[in-house]
């Protein structure tokens, strides 16, 4: 190995690539393939729990509240549904993406802030999204079914880093 390689560690430790270059070889770099690959399959898992929590949730929240509009329901079931849902989503990146021991308040309540902050997120997409599917003339089950999985991208965008950088920071 040269010198220059040695400047350049990858985050678990593994020599460089020597083919790492270009655009994204930084990016590489960062990411360690495992805890990517791992965060994606926990991923998968935690987004189609979340929407099909709050999809569940769509039933009583449209029978208390008949004449609310269909966005609106939609919407105060992901609200309803997101303490679980984030729950089960801390759980499964603890013990399966970061491996991280002890320390369960402290990185729960991190995992939540994290989530915090995207809060707003459905209430700007899901009603977005509502009326996107609707113009399109879905059933109002599938319309609410979309634009829960719409919010699901948006936040799972931007998660990845969030979690590690600050909920699961080692």
């Amino acid at each position: 190995m040269d010198p220059t390689d040695q400047d350049i560690l990858i985050a678990d430790g593994a020599p460089p690539d020597p083919k790492a270059h270009g655009p994204f070889a930084a990016l590489r770099r960062a990411l360690p393939a495992g805890e990517v690959v791992r965060f994606l399959a926990v991923g998968v898992f935690n987004t189609v729990f979340s929407i099909a929590l709050a999809y569940v949730f769509i039933f009583p929240v449209g029978y208390f509240f008949p004449k609310l509009p269909r966005a609106a329901v939609t919407t105060i079931a992901n609200y309803a549904a997101l303490p679980i849902a984030i729950t089960v989503a801390f759980l499964a990146y603890k013990w399966f993406v970061f491996r991280t021991h002890g320390n369960y308040f402290k990185e729960w309540l991190k995992v939540f802030a994290v989530y915090g902050v995207s809060l707003p997120f459905p209430a700007i997409v899901i009603p977005v999204a509502t009326s996107l599917f609707l113009s399109l003339h879905f059933t109002p089950r599938l319309v609410s079914l979309l634009a829960l999985i719409a919010n699901s991208g948006v936040i799972a965008c931007y998660s990845y880093f969030a979690h590690k950088k600050f909920s699961f920071k080692r």
